[in-house]
């Protein structure tokens, strides 16, 4: 397709990553950002090999491994010791590896990334409304420097699970999960320092992991985990009111999970413990006429299978390989959902199956599970179906 200006807004993993792709094709591209500067924030994610091979191809993988910490898999035990979860990557091939990596890095290497390409950035910029036709995109921007409304070729909405941007009449479905997440950063200490993400589960209704997170370019000598502490939504203003005495939680979640008592040492009160909540996001279509939807904003998920950034690279990767093909932006969309739509609604049912049995307060759901994993993993053929799977390689149970 010959060159359009094209406006992203968010600068996450997806407006990022897309922003990179679309202006190595010589778009004009302007990245729209709310916050005033793309700042440090967020937990650490797990990147899989599938994501990983989306910065190579873009000639970042080097910057970001430098800084990340290399992952052979997930280890998960109940709270009497008894595995439940010993994924490794290594079941698809030598060499294979997941990275764990803080938002901060990858988005600061995707940001240096796209720095080599001619664009703008229009940061500190709020977008209160998109009107699209078959002929471009009018972007209404309510706050910031250039407060008014600004025409675009094309435009991508990639604000996140919470965007207020996509279109009513796009949606199929979009609701909060009923659990989500305490989290923390801190430093590295010795036991969780391997290359594995851990997990720990009492029932459905306690969990704690504990992922290497690698290093910030602010502290490239720091190396990092990020903490998670599973949580209803509705429990969450009670933790801030301090309805539950954090000490008393300090000691129950020692107790729960000895392993986690040099952790818990650095968190001195719940103001320390983040909170995460998750959407549950499918729509009909994500691009008509020459608006489009990608990353989280187009199919939030539970994070269970750890596969929010590497989705997000995927799709830019998508959106780029069906651009390079087309010359109409029909084209474009058709492309894309050839591309991607298999994969998503795969992993979003995956997610929304997997949910309830590491977060909910039922009692035969995680008994059943407590017998039915081990014995998936004595299987011939589940192991590498399921390293498949947490590896974002999926597109269907069988593909």
């Amino acid at each position: 397709m010959k060159s359009q200006s094209i406006a992203i807004i968010g600068a996450g993993t997806a407006g990022l990553a897309s922003a990179r792709v679309l202006a190595a094709q010589g778009h004009d591209i302007t990245l729209l950002e709310q916050a005033p500067a793309l700042a440090p924030v967020g937990a650490g994610i797990l990147l899989q090999p599938t994501g990983l091979s989306v910065l190579r191809e873009l000639g970042c993988y080097q910057a970001l491994a430098e800084l990340g910490a290399p992952m052979d898999g997930l280890h998960g035990v109940t709270r009497s010791g008894r595995v439940l979860m010993d994924t490794r990557y290594h079941l698809l091939g030598p060499g294979v590896q997941g990275l764990g990596v803080h938002r901060a890095s990858l988005c600061h290497v995707l940001s240096d990334s796209l720095d080599a390409y001619a664009h703008q950035r229009w940061l500190g910029t709020r977008v209160d409304a998109l009107r699209h036709d078959p002929l471009g995109v009018t972007v209404v921007v309510g706050a910031g420097a250039r407060q008014g409304e600004h025409r675009f070729d094309a435009t991508l909405i990639a604000n996140g699970s919470n965007s207020h941007l996509r279109p009513a009449g796009w949606v199929h479905y979009d609701q909060q999960y009923p659990w989500g997440a305490l989290w923390a950063i801190m430093p590295m200490e010795a036991g969780f320092d391997g290359a594995w993400l851990r997990q720990c589960y009492e029932g459905a209704h306690r969990m704690a992991g504990v992922l290497p997170t690698g290093r910030t370019p602010d502290a490239p000598d720091t190396p990092l985990l990020s903490f998670f502490w599973s949580l209803p939504v509705a429990d969450m203003p009670h933790w801030r009111n301090g309805a539950h005495p954090f000490e008393q939680w300090k000691q129950e979640t020692a107790a729960f999970w000895p392993d986690l008592t040099p952790l818990l040492a650095h968190l001195r009160s719940s103001e320390d413990l983040l909170q995460a909540t998750y959407r549950d996001v499918i729509l009909h279509r994500w691009g008509e006429d020459r608006l489009g939807i990608i990353g989280d904003a187009a199919h939030a998920m539970s994070p269970q299978l750890g596969q929010g950034g590497t989705m997000a690279l995927l799709d830019a990767q998508a959106l780029g390989q069906a651009m390079a093909e087309a010359d109409q932006w029909p084209q474009v969309w058709a492309g894309f959902q050839r591309r991607r739509a298999s994969s998503i609604r795969f992993y979003q049912n995956m997610s929304r199956w997997l949910t309830p049995l590491f977060q909910s307060h039922g009692k035969w759901v995680p008994a059943l599970r407590d017998i039915a994993f081990p014995l998936m993993y004595r299987m011939p053929w589940l192991p590498r179906q399921m390293a498949l799977t947490v590896a974002g390689a999926k597109r269907g149970l069988l593909r």
